[in-house]
């Protein structure tokens, strides 16, 4: 059972999940999960379907101007941010039929953080969660994802919510109740890999194949994310954030890493430490992003 403490810290928002003026609004939207991952969907266009719309000639690649920003990820970090756009591009808000032009370009990391702060608007428990998702393809290698998890209290559980892929993608479930096995966090790619369960190989990142110091880095994704912190996924640890510093990782290094991520496979037993590691632990807590390097840090 879910604690008080934990109750009151899934329900507070981050600087990324605040809404800000938006509570009202948020509130306002379709209760039914359904309905709401819909909505979401209908507001934005994911970066990799507008690249494949230019490669393929689709009908978006006609109407999304060439002089619009091809992906919103590097200004939209926010949950407010991507709102006050929408509502900029299409004074309505919230609206399906929204026109492919006024539509914002972002990935799932963006459609979780909205769909996360939309659900702590309206009184849930909700976390966003990082990993890889085997559904997304169907076969190796699997894609990193993000996806939200909220809590039901008659069932006692925390339930997977996907608004970035939606139902008729996969069959066999509902994208509003995703089963855990169908979806690997990223502590246990990262336990698997380190035991020889699985392959660094049968991971991409983004489009790109994951080496051991990327799929590191989901694991700490995925630990912010669990701490209310749902970093953006350019957001690297500072003492791993270049390669050749993860590769010259001691023995020890790897099994802080690896110890991290044992807490991590049951975040709601390891609560109270995982978030005494966020708070106090800075080589585990502090990032580097792509305005801010390790000079950035010095005490």
């Amino acid at each position: 059972m879910m604690t008080e403490k934990e109750e009151e810290f899934y329900k507070r928002t981050s600087i990324y999940t605040n809404y800000g003026p938006y509570k009202a609004y948020f509130k306002s939207l379709p209760d039914d999960l359904e309905e709401l991952t819909k909505l979401i969907n209908a507001q934005y266009i994911h970066r990799v379907v507008l690249q494949k719309s230019y490669l393929e000639h689709t009908d978006i690649s006609g109407k999304y101007p060439w002089y619009q920003y091809r992906l919103h990820d590097d200004i939209l970090l926010t949950a407010p941010a991507m709102t006050a756009e929408l509502f900029r591009l299409d004074e309505r808000g919230f609206v399906h039929g929204r026109e492919d032009k006024h539509r914002i370009i972002v990935t799932c990391r963006y459609a979780s953080v909205l769909l996360a702060s939309i659900l702590k608007a309206k009184g849930y428990m909700a976390r966003v969660r990082s990993g890889f998702a085997p559904y997304v393809t169907g076969k190796e290698p699997y894609h990193d994802h993000w996806i939200v998890q909220y809590y039901e209290k008659e069932q006692g559980k925390w339930i997977n919510v996907d608004t970035d892929v939606l139902d008729g993608f996969f069959p066999e479930y509902k994208n509003t109740n995703i089963p855990n096995e169908a979806f690997i966090f990223a502590a246990d790619a990262w336990l698997d890999v380190r035991s020889g369960r699985k392959k660094v190989e049968e991971f991409l990142h983004g489009n790109m194949p994951v080496d051991l110091a990327m799929l590191a880095r989901t694991v700490f994704f995925d630990f912010h994310a669990l701490m209310n912190d749902e970093i953006s996924y350019l957001f690297f640890p500072t003492y791993i954030d270049q390669d050749k510093e993860f590769y010259n990782l001691t023995p020890d290094d790897l099994k802080e890493i690896d110890d991290l991520a044992l807490l991590l496979k049951n975040p709601d037993e390891n609560f109270d430490e995982i978030r005494y590691d966020f708070r106090e632990d800075k080589k585990l807590r502090a990032v580097n992003t792509p305005l801010m390097s390790d000079k950035d840090h010095l005490e």
